[in-house]
């Protein structure tokens, strides 16, 4: 039997961010949030953050803490975003931002405050280090289950189990100017645009192999978290994972749905404090080696193929009013 390549996990040549490593958010109350991700499927653990009580957020059998939940009162609130690097790029990195002078102080939230830090041109605090690639360098194949001949192949409601997401697909982030944001996340972090839709949202990818998408970028008047996106591994998960939540309580939610630009089914479920957590299954994947065509699509491609009506305040920015305080 012929053994297929190894996929190519870096682009020769290439300096730039390959993954997500981690995101902090504000919010209200741990022990909702904690109720919260729980019912989604996560993994939540205890733990501390620049020594205050903190939630980080895990998928089942895999060891990356996607994300830490730190309590402050007020509304939810994304506090900054760590991005991973390729050691061999340090030099590099370092470089480029002391020509463009992008140095700036660690969050004061930060879970450690080594790598570089910088702030977006909107104000969002990022972190770069050095990490393990936890994008994906190969699409993700979908979970299957063996059925015996004879028998059906959906199980019993009574035992249907709970979700489990993989892993963390992507962020979708608010900024003020899609277009000076977008040059910022090419320019300076190496990031690749998939495609846009006019100057009101774009989709970003890693150029070492990501999704479709690893940031996306939606207009608005301030900077701030639309959602976070979790990858299943089918559409009887995303399902799954929709009817679990509503027997959680959590009924508000968009989907099932299929998007146009990356192409991933979808359910969204809004979280206690006015954002939203993503489902997500089959979303189009990106290798290191493929130069994506990206296109300006109408506006209408940027939600949905098919799906219900749009929530009418699915774009509003809960963190907008009071984003000044940041």
């Amino acid at each position: 039997m012929a053994h297929l390549p190894e996929p190519v996990s870096k682009r020769p040549g290439v300096c730039a961010v390959h993954s997500i490593d981690h995101y902090t958010l504000t919010v209200p109350d741990l022990a909702q949030a904690r109720d919260f991700y729980e019912a989604f499927g996560l993994r939540v653990a205890c733990g501390e953050q620049a020594g205050r009580p903190c939630l980080d957020l895990y998928t089942h059998g895999h060891p990356q803490a996607w994300a830490s939940l730190v309590q402050a009162p007020g509304p939810q609130r994304l506090q900054y975003l760590s991005l991973g690097l390729f050691a061999e790029d340090e030099a590099a990195f370092a470089r480029r931002l002391d020509e463009r002078r992008l140095h700036a102080a660690p969050h004061p939230l930060a879970r450690d405050a080594g790598g570089w830090w910088l702030q977006a041109p909107d104000g969002l605090h990022l972190q770069l280090r050095v990490a393990d690639k936890v994008s994906p360098s190969v699409k993700a194949p979908p979970s299957r289950v063996a059925v015996a001949p004879g028998q059906g192949a959906a199980p019993a409601r009574s035992r249907a189990g709970r979700v489990r997401p993989r892993r963390l697909s992507h962020l979708l982030l608010f900024t003020p100017d899609v277009g000076r944001a977008r040059g910022f996340y090419t320019g300076v972090l190496g990031l690749r645009l998939s495609d846009h839709a006019g100057d009101g949202i774009a989709f970003l990818h890693g150029a070492h192999g990501s999704d479709h998408h690893l940031i996306a970028l939606a207009r608005s008047s301030a900077p701030g978290l639309h959602h976070s996106s979790w990858e299943v591994g089918s559409i009887h998960e995303l399902g799954l994972g929709a009817e679990g939540m509503r027997q959680a309580g959590h009924v508000d939610g968009w989907g099932l749905g299929r998007h146009v630009l990356g192409s991933n089914y979808f359910h969204y479920v809004r979280d206690p404090w006015g954002g939203w957590v993503e489902y997500s299954f089959d979303m189009d994947h990106i290798p290191a080696d493929l130069d994506w065509p990206a296109a300006d699509h109408a506006p209408e491609d940027a939600f949905y193929v098919w799906g219900p009506a749009l929530p009418p305040d699915f774009v509003t920015h809960p963190e907008a009013a009071t984003s000044t305080a940041r």
